[in-house]
C-alpha cells in the first residue's frame, strides 16, 4: 500500500515528494530535469517532510532516494531568491550567516528524526547533494555516483558541514584534501573512505537501498531508534559548535569578491582569478 503524504507546498512546486509504502517512507528528491539542484525552498520542503516523518507512527524507516540520471548535482543557481541582500556589506554578511545557520536547523531536523535514514545515491553527488546524503544513517551508492564538495573551486567555504561529516567518517586528512581541492571521487573511492557503506550495480541500487531499509523497519522500532540515537550522540560530539563556525564562515565568503569571480567564472566557462578579497 502507498501512501502519498500531502503539505501545504504548491502543486508544481515540489522539490521531494513523501510516500508512505509498508512501514517506509520514501522521500524522492522529483526534479529531475534540474538534475534535483537545491535551493532554499529544497530546505523548507526538507523541513515540513522532517516534521511529518518525525511524528508518523507509520514510518519505521526512510528511504531517501532521487529520481532521475543524478541524485542532486549541487545548488540550482537558477532558484529564484537564491542571492541575499542586504543595506551594507555587515547586512548582507550577517542575513547570509542566520540564512546558512537556519539551514543548519533544517538539515539537523532531518538528521535527527527518530528512524534511520537509508540514502540510495545514483550519478552526481555534489554540494549540497553530497551534504545531504551525509546526513543519513547508511549510504547505499550506484557504482556510477560521483561526489564531489566544488565549493572552494567557487570562492566560498562548504556552508552545510558536508566537510566536518567527512571529518567524522573518513578522518580530517580526507576531508581536507576533498573540501580544499573540491576533488570529484568515484563510489569506489567513497565506499574505501567509509563515506559509502555500500557499492553496487547501477540498475540494483533501488533494490538493495529498498531490502535494506526494509530490514531495519522489521526490527522493533523502540530498540531501532535508541541504538540510532546513543551512535549519533557519541559521534556528533562537538558538531553544533563546529556548524556555528562554518555559518560564519560560509557569510563571509558568499559575500566575498572571489565569491562573484567563481560564480562569474564558472557560467562563462572560464578559469576563475582569485585575490582573496
Amino acid at each position: 500500500m502507498i501512501d502519498t503524504i500531502g503539505t501545504d507546498i504548491p502543486e508544481g512546486e515540489e522539490r521531494l515528494r513523501l510516500d508512505i509504502e509498508d512501514g517506509i517512507g520514501v522521500l524522492t528528491l522529483c526534479r529531475p530535469l534540474q538534475l534535483n539542484g537545491w535551493s532554499w525552498e529544497s530546505t523548507r520542503q526538507l523541513g515540513l517532510m522532517a516534521d511529518r516523518i518525525r511524528f508518523d507512527d507509520r514510518i519505521r524507516a526512510v528511504l531517501l532516494r532521487a529520481e532521475g540520471r543524478a541524485f542532486c548535482a549541487g545548488i540550482d543557481v537558477t532558484a529564484p531568491g537564491g542571492a541575499i541582500t542586504g543595506r551594507s556589506p555587515a547586512e548582507r554578511t550577517r542575513n547570509y550567516y542566520e540564512g546558512i545557520r537556519w539551514v543548519h536547523e533544517r538539515f539537523a531536523d532531518f538528521a535527527a528524526l527518530p528512524q534511520p535514514i537509508v540514502a540510495a545515491v545514483q550519478g552526481y553527488c555534489l554540494g549540497f547533494g553530497f551534504e545531504l546524503a551525509l546526513m543519513a544513517d547508511i549510504r547505499i551508492a550506484a557504482d556510477d555516483a560521483v561526489f564531489a564538495l566544488p565549493e572552494a573551486q567557487l570562492g566560498v567555504a562548504v556552508d552545510a558541514g558536508g566537510d566536518l561529516r567527512i571529518a567524522r567518517e573518513a578522518g580530517a586528512g580526507w576531508a581536507k584534501l576533498l573540501a580544499l581541492t573540491g576533488r570529484r571521487i568515484d563510489t569506489a573511492t567513497a565506499e574505501r573512505l567509509h563515506l559509502v557503506q555500500l557499492a553496487v550495480p547501477a540498475p540494483e541500487l533501488e533494490q538493495y537501498a529498498r531490502a535494506t531499509v526494509t530490514e531495519i523497519a522489521a526490527n522493533a522500532p523502540l530498540a531501532v531508534q535508541a541504538i540510532k540515537r546513543d551512535i549519533d550522540a557519541f559521534a556528533d560530539a562537538g558538531l553544533a559548535a563546529a556548524l556555528d563556525r562554518t555559518a560564519m564562515s560560509a557569510a563571509v565568503t558568499l559575500t566575498s569578491q572571489d565569491a562573484r569571480e567563481g560564480y562569474a567564472a564558472k557560467a562563462a566557462r572560464r578559469a576563475p582569478k582569485f585575490d582573496g578579497a
